[in-house]
């Protein structure tokens, strides 16, 4: 004796599918991703950002104990304009004066407040051509 197939089984596993597939569709084209800006570009934007560039000479504090202050400038130098960012959270070994970073945050008052732990240090070695 065969048994019957149920059609209900098959109309639930392809409503699953297609569900799936539009939900992945909408977050790789629309979904949450904060844009990548460098501090020239940041006058006027509102929200949270991720904002590159590289860090400037000077800076001081500590990353838990109010916060460490450091100053961004565009990656390429071409712009002259830089931003002050206050970062509480860990610190790569590698973070230093002209070292290539990224952190999320937003603009307050002139000032860049960073999300705690969001620091990522660019390391120059990976990207530079091999001899």
């Amino acid at each position: 004796m065969a048994r019957k197939r149920n059609p209900a089984r098959l109309v639930i596993a392809l409503s699953v599918a297609a569900i799936l597939a539009v939900f992945l569709l909408y977050t790789s084209i629309a979904g949450g991703g904060t844009p990548s800006i460098a501090p020239s570009e940041l006058a006027g934007k509102r929200g949270p950002v991720t904002l590159v560039g590289d860090v400037q000479p000077g800076y001081k504090g500590d990353s838990y104990a109010g916060g460490l202050r450091f100053k961004l400038r565009d990656r390429d130098g071409a712009s002259k304009h830089t931003v002050t960012v206050v970062y509480t959270g860990s610190v790569s070994d590698q973070f230093r004066a002209g070292r290539e970073v990224s952190v999320k945050g937003e603009l307050r008052n002139g000032t860049f407040v960073a999300v705690k732990d969001s620091l990522v240090t660019k390391c120059p070695s990976k990207y530079t051509a091999k001899a």
